[in-house]
C-alpha cells in the first residue's frame, strides 16, 4: 500500500487514535512545560474529538518538568533522583494540561501505569475498562508510565512502547508519534512510507536518546512495528509542524507512515504477543516450528525438545526453534516440570506418563501469537 493510500484510507478515516508526544516536543529547553506548544496540540486534539475521533494521549515530560521545577542542570543519573524529579514534575505537567485543555472545553484525566499492570491480564482489562469509561465521559485520558514508583527492571523506560501497547489494547486504527524531527530520515530526506521494520530500517536511526527523554527514533520504530504487526497504522511526524495532527488526519503528506499488516490480530493475541513478558522458554524441532508458523497448528508435546525456566500452567512462555529464534509466544497448558516429562511424546502417551491428560496441546493455537 502506498503512502498516499494509507494517508487517505487509514489516517483520514481513523475513528480511534492514540497520540504520543515526546518530552522535547512539549517541554522548554529548561524542562518546564511549554504552554504554547501544549496549547497548539490541545486545540488540534479538541478539534479531532469534536469531529467524532476518539483520542487517547500518551505524554512524556514528567521528569523533564521536574528537572525544570527543581532547577537542575542535567537529568539525574540515579533511580531515586529520577523518581523524585518525576514526582515533582508530574503535578506541574498535569496542571498545565488541565489549564490549557480547559480553554478548548476538554476535561483531562491522569492515568499513571506500570509495566506490571499491563502484564497481568485482569489488570490489563481493568485499564482498558477505565479508559472506556473516561471516553464515555468525554474526558481525554493522558497516560504516562509511573516513573515515581517504577524500578528500572520493571518499566518500559520509554513512552513510545507504552503508546504502542495502549494502541493495541484499544484496537485504535492509528498511532501518532509526535517528536521534534519530520519523520524517519534517509540521506537527509523524510521516508514517505515504511512497510516493515527490519534491520535495514533500524540502520537509519541513531541509538542516542534525547535530553529529557529516554529514547530516540529507535524506540519509535519499535513502537510502530508493534502496531503495524497487529494490523493498524502508525506515523512519525514533527510536533512543531503547524497543525500537524489536523493535517495528518486530513490525509496530508507529512511525516513517515507505516503500513498496517493485512490481517488484524485479535485483542487476546495482541496481549499475548506484544504485552506480556515470557517467564520461560519451550524449544521445538523443525517440524513443530513449521506447523506453528506455516500451518497455524497448536504445539504438541511431540515437537518439544527442551524447556528453560520454571513456570506454571497458564504462564506466558516463548517458543523457540532449533536455531534459538523466537517464533511464537503463548499461554502454556502444562508446567515446566510436566513438559520436561512429556516432551517428545505422542499425545496419547501423556496420561501414562503423568497420570492425567487435561489437554492434548502444550499450547493451543487460540492462546498463541506467532511471528
Amino acid at each position: 500500500m502506498s503512502g498516499t493510500a494509507i494517508r487517505q484510507n487509514v489516517l483520514a478515516k481513523a475513528r480511534r487514535i492514540v497520540v504520543k508526544v515526546g518530552s522535547n516536543a512539549i517541554c522548554q529547553s529548561t524542562g518546564c512545560p511549554d504552554e504554547e506548544a501544549i496549547a497548539a496540540l490541545a486545540e488540534q486534539i479538541a478539534a479531532a474529538m469534536a469531529s467524532g475521533v476518539k483520542v487517547t494521549m500518551v505524554a512524556s515530560g514528567a521528569i523533564g518538568a521536574g528537572i525544570g521545577e527543581l532547577d537542575l542542570n542535567d537529568r539525574p543519573k540515579t533511580t531515586p533522583r529520577l523518581q523524585a524529579a518525576a514526582a515533582v514534575g508530574q503535578g506541574q505537567l498535569m496542571r498545565t494540561f488541565h489549564d490549557v485543555f480547559a480553554r478548548y472545553g476538554v476535561r483531562v484525566a491522569q492515568v499513571l501505569v506500570t509495566r506490571s499492570a499491563f502484564e497481568d491480564h485482569q489488570r490489563y482489562l481493568n485499564i482498558r475498562n477505565t479508559l472506556a469509561a473516561l471516553e464515555e465521559y468525554g474526558a481525554l485520558a493522558i497516560i504516562n508510565e509511573n516513573d515515581t514508583v517504577a524500578i528500572e527492571e520493571l518499566r518500559y523506560g520509554e513512552n513510545d512502547v507504552l503508546a504502542a501497547i495502549v494502541t493495541n489494547m484499544l484496537g485504535a486504527e492509528l498511532l501518532v508519534l509526535l517528536t521534534v524531527v519530520d519523520g524517519v530520515l534517509s540521506d537527509g530526506q523524510v521516508v514517505d512510507v515504511i512497510t516493515r521494520v527490519d534491520d535495514e530500517t533500524m540502520s537509519l536511526v541513531s541509538a542516542e536518546g534525547s535530553k529529557f527523554g529516554t529514547g530516540g527514533m529507535a524506540t519509535k520504530l519499535q513502537a510502530a512495528d508493534m502496531v503495524i504487526r497487529a494490523g493498524d497504522a502508525a506515523v512519525i511526524a514533527n510536533a512543531r509542524t503547524p497543525n500537524v495532527l489536523t493535517r495528518l488526519l486530513s490525509g496530508e503528506q507529512l511525516g513517515t507512515v507505516f503500513a498496517p499488516a493485512e490481517r488484524k490480530m485479535s485483542s487476546k493475541r495482541r496481549w499475548i504477543g506484544m504485552t506480556a513478558s515470557p517467564v520461560g522458554s519451550i524449544f521445538v524441532d523443525s517440524g513443530a516450528a513449521k506447523a506453528l508458523t506455516e500451518l497455524g497448528k497448536s504445539l504438541l508435546p511431540s515437537g518439544v525438545t527442551r524447556v528453560e525456566g520454571v513456570f506454571a500452567k497458564g504462564d506466558m512462555v516463548s517458543v523457540l526453534d532449533d536455531q534459538d529464534r523466537e517464533i511464537a509466544r503463548g499461554l502454556t497448558n502444562y508446567s515446566s516440570v510436566q513438559i520436561e516429562t512429556i516432551k517428545g511424546l505422542k499425545t496419547g502417551k501423556i496420561a501414562q506418563v503423568i497420570g492425567d491428560k487435561p489437554y492434548d496441546e502444550v499450547i493451543h493455537r487460540n492462546n498463541m501469537a506467532v511471528g
